[in-house]
């Protein structure tokens, strides 16, 4: 993917990066790591120092820039804490070095599950068993920081912050009206359903804390040398809120027999890994917080999900996203919704 080419001036990158004192020398070994429609992530070395660059989309949506500057002021404020996550360097909340908000940070030294396991996790059921219980552990971590000591204050919306998710996502689903081509809702199961009984059901208190808001096996790294984690990345959900959705958006990805509702989540071989019960049981044990309600959280999270996804199947119809990806991701939001349903029978 050459476009990053364009989307990276690494001569206005070089001479801010020089202005900030992190280099003087040529910027090589340039290594584009992920972008098009999605972030572009690129991997570098500057007087022999390796840096890892995260700007918005080469076409940027409305938000991004503002993504940005959430993903990099969470990123500082856990500095510091037990949660595995990148190390941020520098960031440029403004748009005049590069035309977009960006930041650099520490090169990850491990792997995502998703994509590959190496011999060590492919070939032995207990450590992938305790890749599982540590993913958990990642968001018992993120959930116990104390969020305005981190100076988090105002980071998000507190208010009726559980009350008003069925609605704002209602809304979202409906904006896609707007995308000329898509069929409606009505292919997708149990949309109304799933609305009322999470309506219904509202949990009446929580606590709020961090979340990372799309918590799962492709947003997490592992290290090669074993179980742990090496770090919790792609932050462009997160906010302050409930984190028990974090561990409902995990139930709502988690495989069943190595199958993920999500397609492009699933790990080969799967055998070996907790079951779902199991990891609602080990949150339990490494959290204060109570997971009686947490059917609600996993409904919520394929709720919120589901119509996500169904979005790039809704610009899909419209032309802006490829029919391969629009094809795939319905796919995801019908299995969503089939789960969820499932689960509020």
């Amino acid at each position: 993917m050459e476009e990053w080419r364009a989307a990276i001036d690494l001569e206005k990158l070089s001479n801010w990066m020089k202005s900030e004192g992190f280099g003087s020398g040529k910027i090589e070994n340039s290594e584009f790591l992920g972008g098009g429609t999605q972030n572009v992530v690129l991997k570098f070395e500057r007087d022999g120092r390796h840096f890892v660059l995260r700007r918005p989309p080469v076409h940027p949506r409305k938000n991004s820039n503002e993504t940005m500057r959430r993903e990099m002021r969470m990123l500082g404020a856990l500095s510091g804490t037990s949660v595995p996550h990148p190390r941020l360097i520098l960031g440029c909340p403004d748009e005049s070095v590069l035309g977009v908000s960006f930041y650099l940070m520490e090169p990850v030294e491990g792997f995502t599950p998703t994509i590959e396991l190496p011999e060590l996790h492919a070939g032995v059921p207990s450590v992938r068993y305790q890749m599982g219980l540590n993913l958990v552990e990642g968001i018992t971590a993120l959930g116990s920081v104390d969020y305005l000591s981190v100076g988090l204050d105002g980071f998000g919306n507190l208010d009726n912050y559980l009350g008003r998710q069925v609605e704002r996502w209602k809304s979202q689903l409906e904006s896609y009206h707007d995308l000329a081509g898509w069929p409606g809702p009505e292919r997708i199961p149990g949309v109304k359903k799933v609305a009322d009984w999470l309506e219904k059901h509202v949990p009446a208190s929580f606590e709020p804390g961090i979340i990372h808001g799309d918590y799962h096996l492709g947003n997490v790294m592992y290290q090669f040398g074993g179980p742990e984690l090496a770090a919790i990345v792609d932050w462009e959900l997160t906010t302050v809120g409930d984190p028990l959705l974090d561990l409902g958006w995990l139930l709502a990805t988690w495989p069943e027999d190595g199958v993920s509702t999500v397609k492009t989540l699933t790990v080969d071989p799967w055998e070996g890994f907790p079951s779902g019960s199991e990891l609602v049981e080990h949150y339990r044990n490494h959290s204060k917080r109570s997971v009686e309600a947490i059917d609600w959280y996993a409904v919520l999270a394929c709720y919120k999900l589901g119509i996500i996804l169904e979005g790039t199947h809704a610009r899909a119809c419209a032309g802006k996203a490829t029919k391969e990806s629009g094809d795939l991701l319905h796919a995801s939001t019908i299995s969503l919704f089939e789960r969820a349903l499932n689960w509020i029978r």
